[in-house]
C-alpha cells in the first residue's frame, strides 16, 4: 500500500501582522517563523498508524522554497519512508487553485498511490479547499474530516472510515484511490523519533548539498553526483521536483495560474468593552439573567 501525504510548512501565525504581508497580499514568509502545519500532522500521525496496521509505505512531499526542507525531515523524524519537496520559483505566490494543480501534477509524477492524505485545512489561509480541488483534479473520491479509519480491504479495494458530521459521526465506505482530509480532533500526533532523529537529521536536498560544498561543487563535477549517491544509499536524499519535472503548465502554476487577488490588507485591533460586575449573589444573578431575556440573548 502506498501513501501520499502533502503537508506544508506555513508561517506561524500568532506573529502575523500587517507587516508580514507583501504589497501584493501574499505573506512575506521569510520573515516568519515557520511550523508544520498541525492538521497535517494529524494526517501524518493517521496515515503511521496505517503504515504499523497494513505494512504501508509513506511518501510525504511538500510545495515550497528550499526551507521546506525541515519539515520533511520531521516526516522522516516521525516514520515517513520517503520525502519530495515540489520547489520553483514558479509557484511563488500561489492560491488554492494553482497550489493543488502542483499537488496533482506531483501526485501524478509519483503514481500508482492507495491513499492521499492532507490535513482539513491549513492555518495560514484557512479555507480548507486544497484537498477537495486536488481529489477533483486526480478524478478520484474524497473523504474529508476523517476520524478514524475502521478498514481497508486490499482485495476489494475499498476503505472504511468514520467522518466528524454535524451533530456527530457517519461511517462511509468508498473504494482505493481515495484523498482523505483530517481534522484536528482525529488524534494525537506522536513525538518525533530520538532513534529516527540521530538517522535523519543529515538528510538534505540538493539545494542544501551545494550549500554545504560551496564552490567545491562547481570546481569538481564528480562531487555533486558521488555526494548524492551517497545520500541515496542510506534514504537521506529529499528529492526536489521543479514544474519540469511534474510536467506542470507554468500559466496554471504560481501568482500566473492564481485568480484569487488580495484587494486589501488591514491591522484590526480590537479594543476592550464596557465591563460590568455582578454581584455573586441571588439578587446579582437574578439580575443578570433578566438583563439577557430583555436584550433577547436568553428567550
Amino acid at each position: 500500500m502506498k501513501i501520499i501525504l502533502f503537508a506544508k510548512q506555513v508561517p506561524d501565525t500568532q506573529n502575523i501582522t500587517g507587516d508580514a504581508m507583501k504589497k501584493d497580499g501574499t505573506v512575506n514568509r521569510g520573515a516568519l517563523p515557520a511550523i508544520f502545519n498541525p492538521e497535517d500532522k494529524n494526517a501524518l500521525e493517521m496515515a503511521l498508524s496505517l503504515k504499523e496496521k497494513y505494512n504501508a509505505t509513506i511518501i510525504a512531499a511538500t510545495m515550497g522554497p528550499p526551507k521546506a526542507a525541515e519539515l520533511l525531515r520531521e516526516t522522516l523524524y516521525m516514520g515517513a519512508d520517503e520525502t519530495f519537496l515540489i520547489t520553483d520559483r514558479a509557484f511563488a505566490g500561489a492560491d488554492t487553485l494553482a497550489t493543488s494543480y502542483a499537488l496533482a501534477c506531483c501526485a501524478k509524477k509519483i503514481a500508482d498511490y492507495d491513499i492521499i492524505m492532507c490535513g482539513r485545512q491549513a492555518i495560514d489561509g484557512d479555507t480548507a479547499q486544497v484537498g477537495p480541488q486536488l481529489a477533483e483534479k486526480l478524478n478520484i473520491p474524497q473523504l474529508s474530516y476523517v476520524l478514524e479509519i475502521l478498514k481497508i480491504n486490499k482485495k476489494k479495494k475499498t476503505i472504511k472510515v468514520k467522518r466528524a458530521i454535524d451533530g456527530g459521526f457517519e461511517v462511509v465506505e468508498a473504494p482505493l484511490p481515495i484523498l482523505l482530509t483530517v481534522p484536528e480532533a482525529a488524534n494525537e500526533p506522536r513525538p518525533a523519533s530520538a532513534k529516527k532523529i540521530m538517522s535523519f537529521k543529515k538528510a538534505m536536498t540538493g539545494f542544501e548539498l551545494q550549500k554545504k560544498h560551496g564552490d567545491a561543487i562547481y570546481e569538481d563535477s564528480e562531487l555533486l553526483a558521488t555526494e548524492e549517491a551517497k545520500l541515496r544509499k542510506k534514504n537521506l536524499w529529499i528529492q526536489e521536483l521543479t514544474a519540469a519535472d511534474i510536467n506542470a503548465d507554468v500559466e496554471r502554476v504560481g501568482l500566473k495560474g492564481s485568480p484569487t487577488k488580495v484587494k486589501q490588507i488591514e491591522n484590526v485591533v480590537l479594543g476592550g468593552g464596557s465591563l460590568k460586575n455582578i454581584e455573586p449573589s441571588i439578587e446579582g444573578i437574578s439580575g443578570l439573567v433578566h438583563e439577557l431575556i430583555e436584550d433577547h440573548i436568553l428567550g
